[in-house]
């Protein structure tokens, strides 16, 4: 007959029921730090890099417009977000947190091959599609772990990437616009003003 071990203090089980549930609790939740007025700033500096890039023949000028807009738009969103997730007291080790930045930056990276690729062999006339597909798909495939309106500007941005494929460069460039700006400027109103900033 073998010696029963002595049972786990009562305390140890709550302890243990307590980390399941804040676990279990932390996997459920959103990540909602989307910095809805950064999204306002960088619709606005995508509206000027539209404005500044439309009348450019040269393919480098153009693409080094867009990319100095992508620097400035990574800029700010990092800044806002920080700022937002310091406000909320979130980390960026949560769990939520974790699953958002991987899903988003997944498309993002491709992207950024792709654009390496598509501009160093003089395909521009791709970029546009090629930019508002994959960040679209970003913002799809980390909605699924944030807010509610966050797949729904995916799908817009996806919406305007098919559309330049079918249109002139010159229209291509506006519509490129319209998503990186006016789209970033609708759906930052719409989060700051449901999801607090």
């Amino acid at each position: 007959m073998q010696p029963m071990s002595d049972p786990a203090p009562i305390h140890q089980h709550a302890l243990n029921n307590l980390r399941y549930i804040r676990d279990a609790m932390e996997r459920a939740s959103a990540f909602t730090s989307i910095p809805g007025w950064g999204g306002v700033a960088i619709g606005v500096t995508a509206i000027i890099a539209t404005i500044v890039s439309q009348p450019l023949v040269d393919q480098r000028e153009w693409v080094y417009v867009w990319l100095a807009e992508a620097i400035v738009a990574a800029l700010i969103a990092a800044v806002t977000m920080l700022r937002k997730m310091r406000r909320a007291n979130v980390s960026f080790a949560s769990a939520p947190a974790r699953r958002f930045f991987i899903s988003y930056f997944a498309p993002i990276f491709a992207a950024a091959v792709l654009t390496y690729l598509l501009a160093r062999y003089g395909f521009r006339r791709a970029l546009p599609a090629t930019w508002l597909l994959l960040y679209g798909a970003s913002f799809i495939s980390s909605g699924a772990f944030s807010i509610r309106v966050v797949p729904v500007m995916g799908a817009c941005f996806m919406v305007l990437g098919v559309a330049t494929v079918f249109t002139p460069m010159a229209i291509a460039n506006i519509l490129l616009g319209a998503g990186f700006g006016a789209l970033h400027i609708i759906f930052g109103f719409i989060i700051a003003r449901s999801y607090g900033g």
